[in-house]
C-alpha cells in the first residue's frame, strides 16, 4: 500500500518538557497541544504525534491511520534506543534514545493494505511484522541497522528485507501475532490460517531466511504467546522451552522443546471469562500474569481485572487472584519487566503494577498510571494499545491509538516491597488440607479487617458449583471452609474468595 507522505518536519519535544507526576489526581500537560492528562508517580518525557511520525490520512475519516502495536530496539552497537510503532498503514520507526527530541525516521509500509491489527517483535538486530485482516501479507522482516545514523525524515520509505510467507501446505498470509524466544532463536506466528490457527514454529538463525519448523494445532486457534526458556519451580520441566497460548476462553501451556512433537501439558480456565487475551510470565517464572480483553465490555466484571496464575506445577495451574484496577477500562496488552507489570489498558492508559512478593501468592499494588485517554475510562478500545518497557532505566514507550507514541520514565518515588501504596489485602487464605482429598477437605479465610466476603467454588471448566461462604467476617476472624468430596468426581476443582480488597483462589484435588 503506498504511503501518502507528508512534507517537512515539526518541531519535537525537548528535555525541558518532560514533567514529573507524583501523587495520584495529578496531571500532567502534553507538550504537543496542551491535553491535561491523569497521572500518578511517572514522568511525561515526550509524545510524537501520529501525523508527525509520518502516518498518512485515512481518507474514510480524515485523520491519521490509526495506531496499534508497538516493539522497542536498543543498538548493541551504540546504545541507541528505536520505538517500533504498529499502525494502520505500517511500522513507524522512531528514535527515543535523545533527550533533546524524538527522531522519525520514517515507515515501512503494509505489504497489502491497511488493518486494525499489527504486531511486531525483535530478534537479532531485526523488526518481524505480521498482521491480521491484511490479505497475503506474510510476515515482513527488516533489519534494524538500517536506521544508524539517520537524520529525523517522516517521509522516509523502506522496504522489507524479506517476507516469509510459511510453505505450501502451510501458508502464512494474514496472522494476528507474532512472539520470539530471543533465547532460542524462534518465532511463533498465531491467529494465521496455518496450524489450526495454532502455533506456526519459524527457526530464525538467520533473520532474512526464516524456515519453517512445525506447529503446534492441538488447541485450535490462538491469539497471543509467550514463550521462554523455562526456569521456575517445577523440576520437570528446568530448561524446555515453554510457550503459553491465550485461547479465547482458555490458558493452554505447550513444551515446544521438540518441534516436531510439541506436548500439550495442561490447560487452565478461569471464572467469568470473556476472552483471554495476552499474558507474560513473571519473575522467576513461578506467576503468569493475563488479560481478558472482553470481560469488562460484557459485565462479566466490575472493573478491570489482571489475573495471576499459579504455575509452580505446570501440570496443574491454577487461577492464584485476581487484581481489580480502579477504573472500568479494557485491558489490553501487559508485559512485565523486574517487578513491575505493564498494561496498557486502553482508555485508561499506561498502568504499572508492582510485584510486591509478599507471600505464597505474590500481592500486587498500584503503583503509577499515566491516562492517555482523559476522555474517560469506560471499557472499550480507545486509549493505550500496548507498551515496550524493557529498555531499562525505566523508559516505558506507549502506543496510543489516536495520539501515536508516549515516552514516559517510571515509576518514580521509593516504593519497595516495604512500602506498598495502598492494602493489598485485607484476608489470609491459607491452603487446604489435606490437598489432593478424597472424602473432604478444609480450608481457612483470616480476615485482617472487617468485610463482605463471597466464596465460591468452580470446577476445571470455571463453572461455579457452589456457594461455600457469602456474608460479612470480622476483623480477625477465622472462617473455616470445608468442602465435601463426595459429591464431586475426581478432578481439579477451585475456591474463590471475592472479599472486598481482593479477590484469592486455592486449588484442589479430588481423588478416588
Amino acid at each position: 500500500m503506498p504511503l501518502l507522505l507528508l512534507a517537512g518536519l515539526v518541531a519535537l519535544g525537548s528535555a525541558a518538557d518532560a514533567q514529573e507526576c507524583e501523587g495520584g489526581g495529578d496531571v500532567v500537560a502534553d507538550p504537543v497541544d496542551g491535553t491535561l492528562y491523569p497521572c500518578e508517580n511517572i514522568t511525561l518525557l515526550g509524545r510524537l504525534p501520529l501525523a508527525d511520525m509520518g502516518v498518512p490520512t485515512n481518507p474514510s475519516t480524515n485523520l491519521p491511520y490509526r495506531g496499534n502495536d508497538i516493539w522497542g530496539w536498543t543498538d548493541p552497537q551504540d546504545g541507541r534506543e528505536y520505538a517500533l510503532v504498529g499502525n494502520k498503514s505500517g511500522v513507524y520507526f522512531v528514535e527515543v534514545s535523545e533527550t533533546d527530541g524524538l527522531r522519525p525516521l520514517g515507515a515501512l509500509p503494509t505489504e497489502t493494505v491497511a488493518t486494525t491489527w499489527r504486531d511486531i517483535k525483535v530478534y537479532q538486530n531485526h523488526a518481524f511484522a505480521v498482521a491480521d485482516g491484511a490479505g497475503e501479507h506474510g510476515m515482513q522482516v527488516f533489519d534494524l541497522t538500517r536506521l544508524r545514523g539517520l537524520e529525523a525524515d517522516p517521509t522516509r520509505v523502506y522496504s522489507a528485507d524479506a517476507v516469509y510467507r510459511g510453505t505450501v501446505s502451510e501458508p502464512v498470509a494474514s496472522a494476528h501475532n507474532v512472539a520470539i524466544n530471543e533465547d532460542t532463536g524462534f518465532a511463533y506466528i498465531v491467529g494465521a490460517g496455518s496450524c489450526a490457527g495454532g502455533f506456526h514454529m519459524v527457526d530464525l538463525q538467520n533473520p532474512l531466511a526464516p524456515t519453517f519448523v512445525g506447529c503446534f494445532a492441538a488447541d485450535g486457534y490462538t491469539h497471543d504467546v509467550h514463550c521462554v526458556t523455562y526456569a521456575g519451580p517445577d523440576a520437570d520441566y528446568s530448561g524446555h522451552e515453554i510457550c503459553v497460548g491465550s485461547n479465547d476462553d482458555v490458558t493452554v501451556i505447550v513444551d515446544v522443546t521438540d518441534k516436531a512433537n510439541p506436548l500439550l501439558i495442561s490447560r487452565v480456565f478461569y471464572p467469568n471469562t470473556g476472552y483471554a487475551h495476552q499474558g507474560w510470565f513473571g519473575p522467576r517464572h513461578r506467576y503468569f500474569y493475563a488479560d481478558d480483553e472482553s470481560d469488562e465490555l460484557q459485565g462479566l466484571v466490575a472493573n478491570t481485572r489482571t489475573l495471576q496464575f499459579d504455575f509452580a506445577d505446570l501440570d496443574a495451574p491454577f487461577l492464584a487472584s485476581e487484581f481489580f484496577h480502579e477504573t472500568e477500562a479494557t485491558d489490553h496488552n501487559l508485559y512485565v519487566d523486574g517487578d513491575f507489570i505493564y498494561l496498557a489498558n486502553n482508555a485508561s492508559g499506561l498502568r504499572i503494577i508492582q510485584i510486591l512478593g509478599m507471600g505464597p501468592t505474590d500481592a500486587l499494588a498500584a503503583t503509577a498510571y499515566l491516562d492517555t485517554y482523559p476522555e474517560g475510562d469506560a471499557a472499550g478500545f480507545e486509549g493505550a494499545w500496548s507498551s515496550y518497557p524493557f529498555f531499562g532505566e525505566d523508559k516505558v514507550v506507549v502506543s496510543d491509538r489516536t495520539r501515536g507514541l508516549f515516552v514516559v520514565q517510571g515509576p518514580n518515588g521509593t516504593l519497595t516491597a516495604n512500602e506498598p501504596t495502598g492494602p493489598v489485602g485485607a484476608f489470609v487464605l491459607d491452603v487446604p488440607a489435606p490437598n489432593p482429598f478424597r472424602s473432604q477437605t478444609r480450608l481457612t479465610l483470616t480476615a485482617e479487617a472487617t468485610q463482605y466476603v463471597r466464596v465460591v467454588l468452580y470446577d476445571a471448566l470455571g463453572r461455579q458449583l457452589g456457594v461455600l461462604h457469602e456474608g460479612a467476617v470480622s476483623a480477625q476472624d477465622r472462617l473455616i471452609l470445608d468442602v465435601d468430596g463426595r459429591a464431586l468426581a475426581p478432578g481439579v476443582y477451585l475456591v474463590r474468595v471475592e472479599g472486598e480488597q481482593r479477590v484469592a483462589s486455592q486449588r484442589l484435588v479430588r481423588v478416588r
